[in-house]
C-alpha cells in the first residue's frame, strides 16, 4: 500500500517510499556503502532502510535510504565534499 520507487535515472530497483529519505548517486566501487554506514553512525542518524541500484558493475550507482528523522542540512553539506558521491539530496514524502 506504499508508494514504491522501481526505477530511477534508468537504474533498476526497488525501494519504498519514507518520510524522511537522502538520495545519493556515486561510481559503483568498495567501500561507499561502509563510508556512509559510518557517516551516519558518527552523526547519530538512524537508518530505517537502505535500497542500492546501479545500472552496472562499476557503473552509476544510486542509494536511497530511509531515515527516521530529515537529514541535517550541516551533515548534507558533509556527505556533499566525500569523495565519489557525485550528489547527495534530502527528499521528504508525505506517506
Amino acid at each position: 500500500g506504499k508508494p514504491r520507487f522501481i526505477q530511477i535515472k534508468g537504474i533498476n530497483m526497488e525501494a519504498e517510499a519514507g518520510a524522511h529519505m537522502l538520495y545519493t548517486t556515486n561510481p559503483d566501487s568498495p567501500g561507499i556503502i561502509g563510508r556512509l554506514g559510518t557517516m551516519f553512525g558518527e552523526a547519530g542518524i538512524n537508518i530505517a532502510n537502505f535500497y542500492l541500484g546501479r545500472d552496472q558493475k562499476g557503473g552509476d550507482a544510486i542509494a536511497l535510504v530511509e531515515l527516521d528523522a530529515a537529514v541535517p542540512a550541516e551533515f548534507l553539506e558533509k556527505l556533499r565534499n566525500v569523495p565519489d558521491i557525485i550528489q547527495a539530496k534530502a527528499l521528504e514524502f508525505s506517506v
